[in-house]
């Protein structure tokens, strides 16, 4: 396939390209299971634009453009074979294919690349799993977004209902609006109406029945024609298993936590540790937003180099808990006004670094300063390494870790220079890498890591959920270990 090389004819060219793909992407999605992906990032629902600039985004962390033109007959070569659910990285194919010098045509290339997911290898689809959100905040409506985004294809994960504390007139009306429009993530991706008699919620036909409850001893889940379910409990109200096992009522199997578990309970970091699940744990924890965005860095440093201590300073975007304008609260200084203040505050980050990744024997110090930002925020994680380095084998190593590691979903890198914090709205990584003020001299290492301390764990909390309910499907080209 040539291209011109006027701009503009270049641009018509590879927008006609982008186009092509969207019917077969969303066949795969809905007739295999298969979820497209280009370096980590879903292509399923995305418009010929968002196609375009996820490949042009490929820049920043590989250090070329990829095209359409290269990634096209990848997909194209997927269409032909008896595909099993999976997830494939395009991306991946087209770079590997590169570098490989057997001289071997795409489609053989790719028919070898993903044998695991073909044939008699493929696994089965698997019969939806039961989702309840228990509480229906911030963190609530956006794993409520993804669950419903994520059941295109009739399988996975199915969220059934919410469980939230009466209200007065127009509830469910009033919490279906805040579904539909954020002033932070935008509006939802698809419709809602509102079935007021029946009490539920319809969104992309997705019928999720409201319950109305204070206590969750008083719910029978089978009363709603749900069994098995997953219950996610996102007000944070009960984090230790005695707390938590209150939800473990007729119908809900599993609770997962929205929140650092305390005492036994044990905290996910899916990507680092959530192997550690065992089949009959009935009780988990997500651990925080921050902790979800030091760990998996963490350890990619651990590994590479060692690490002998560290301290992470998190600059936090305010959340519900603080106050609006000065009033009295039960913290020393979370009283004063969030949006005029920048408040010094606790976090225990560093403390549940010890719980994720237990074989690390580093001493790792954490505080918290909330700035008057609504939503991303950064990490700046110091730390003494067991060797010493350069700058730039650190950062030739971390974009290696966000592109082809068992990472690359969690670690994100990003060398824009002119990068703020809006820019990582809507991030789906739990953490992300800015390389332009990383600093490394001889064995001491400062690395700033921006997160979505809401839709980035949000996505992180449902990658947990699926592990647990057996929807995780693999990815494809597997990635280096």
């Amino acid at each position: 396939m040539t291209v011109n090389d006027d701009s503009f004819t270049n641009w018509k060219t590879r927008e006609e390209i982008a186009e092509s793909m969207i019917p077969i992407i969303g066949k795969l999605h809905r007739e295999q299971d298969v979820t497209v992906l280009l370096h980590s990032r879903s292509l399923v629902n995305k418009s010929v634009v968002s196609i375009l600039k996820t490949h042009r985004f490929a820049r920043q962390i590989a250090g070329t453009e990829l095209s359409v033109t290269e990634t096209m007959p990848f997909l194209q070569a997927l269409t032909t074979l008896d595909l099993g659910p999976s997830q494939i990285d395009i991306a991946l194919l087209a770079e590997t294919y590169r570098t490989d010098d057997r001289g071997l045509s795409v489609e053989e290339f790719t028919a070898e690349a993903v044998a695991g997911a073909t044939g008699e290898n493929k696994i089965e689809r698997r019969e939806s799993r039961d989702v309840v959100l228990y509480g229906f905040g911030r963190i609530g409506r956006l794993v409520a977004r993804l669950l419903i985004e994520k059941a295109g294809s009739g399988n996975g994960l199915r969220l059934r209902a919410i469980v939230v504390r009466g209200g007065g007139d127009q509830d469910i009306v009033k919490r279906a609006s805040l579904l539909r429009r954020d002033s932070i993530h935008g509006q939802f991706q698809g419709t809602i109406t509102v079935d007021e008699a029946n009490s539920k919620i319809i969104a992309n036909g997705n019928e999720i029945k409201v319950i109305y409850s204070d206590d969750p001893t008083s719910v029978d889940y089978t009363a709603y024609g749900i069994n098995n379910a997953i219950l996610i409990d996102n007000t944070g109200k009960w984090r230790d298993r005695a707390g938590l096992s209150k939800h473990l009522r007729p119908g809900i199997a599993k609770v997962v936590l929205t929140a650092p578990g305390k005492g036994d309970v044990p905290n996910v970091v899916h990507g680092v540790n959530h192997d550690m699940i065992k089949p009959d744990d009935q009780i988990l924890s997500c651990a925080s937003c921050t902790t979800n965005a030091i760990v998996p860095p963490l350890k990619a440093m651990a590994d590479e180099y060692g690490v002998l201590r560290g301290h992470v300073e998190t600059i936090h975007s305010f959340t519900n808990d603080q106050n609006l304008l000065d009033n009295y609260h039960n913290s020393d200084r979370r009283g004063r006004s969030a949006p005029l203040n920048m408040v010094i505050t606790e976090t225990g980050a560093a403390s549940a670094v010890a719980k994720a990744l237990p074989d690390l024997k580093a001493t790792i110090t954490g505080s918290s300063i909330r700035v008057p930002v609504p939503d991303v925020s950064i990490a700046i994680l110091s730390l003494q390494l067991g060797r010493e380095t350069t700058r730039e084998e650190v950062l030739d190593y971390l974009r290696d870790v966000s592109l082809t590691s068992p990472l690359k979903r969690q670690i994100d890198f990003t060398t824009a220079p002119d990068a703020v914090s809006s820019d990582f709205i809507g991030s789906r990584h739990a953490s992300i890498v800015d390389a332009g003020p990383t600093k490394v001299e001889g064995d001491n290492a400062i690395l700033y890591l921006w997160y979505d301390n809401e839709f980035g764990y949000s996505c992180q909390v449902i990658r947990v959920v699926q592990h647990v309910s057996g929807v995780e499907y693999p990815t494809y080209p597997a990635p280096a270990v």
